[in-house]
């Protein structure tokens, strides 16, 4: 029996192709640097911008000063318009969200959120619409540690105060989210409503056939 279902926050509850996106080539562009450089730099300071060693901030610090082309007007610039992209994600929720999560509320089914998040999204997370849903939250960039590390899992589980086996596990697929939670024994299935909005380079993951999949927030409610 299904007693918890635990969501991915990024291509799954919300999506960061609605509305004005702002990747790494865009900053890239406001910055003035080759956008393969600034890639390169970008990612690999990725899991530590995940994990709370940087805030988003002090992240494009680090790049932008290896890169040579450091400046605080930059580096708010770059800052700013990653707010006004989140300012879209976390305004164009789809309704069908809210009424997938009401609908697992009403039959008292726990709602958990483990998320690979940035400081920036984590305070958009926090102050959205879709955070009193959750029963737990287990946000990377607090909890030190991000996906696909078994741990967040284990804690998610314990948290809950369920079993790992009457979990349901709903993501996009990055960060080998579905992978890691079927290895956690949860039921890994593989939400696609958002992946026809996401664009190459950014395409988080692809479909993924060995996976149960749930074209519409509506099909999670068949998996209980």
């Amino acid at each position: 029996m299904i007693k918890a279902v635990i969501f991915d926050m990024f291509e799954t509850l919300v999506s960061l192709f609605e509305g004005r996106t702002y990747f790494g080539e865009h900053i890239a562009a406001d910055v003035g640097t080759d956008p393969a450089a600034f890639r390169k730099e970008w990612h690999s300071i990725e899991k530590d911008r995940s994990i709370g060693t940087y805030t988003i901030e002090e992240g494009l610090e680090v790049v932008l000063k290896r890169l040579g082309i450091y400046s605080a007007e930059k580096v708010e610039l770059a800052a700013s318009k990653r707010r006004d992209s989140l300012d879209d994600t976390f305004s164009g929720i789809p309704d069908a969200t809210f009424e997938m999560l009401d609908e697992l509320k009403k039959r008292n089914v726990k709602i958990g959120l483990i998320t690979n998040t940035f400081s920036d999204e984590r305070d958009y997370i926090r102050a959205s619409k879709l955070f009193p849903y959750f029963d737990v939250a287990l946000i990377s960039y607090e909890q030190g540690i991000c996906k696909p590390d078994l741990e967040i899992f284990s804690r998610m589980t314990e948290q809950l105060g369920v079993e790992a086996g009457e979990c349901l596990y709903v993501g996009d697929g990055g960060s080998r989210e579905l992978y890691s939670a079927r290895d956690a024994g949860m039921h890994p299935v593989q939400c696609t409503w958002f992946h026809d909005m996401a664009y190459e380079p950014h395409v988080p993951c692809p479909i993924l056939d060995e996976f149960d999949r749930a074209d519409k927030q509506t099909d999670v409610l068949k998996y209980l």
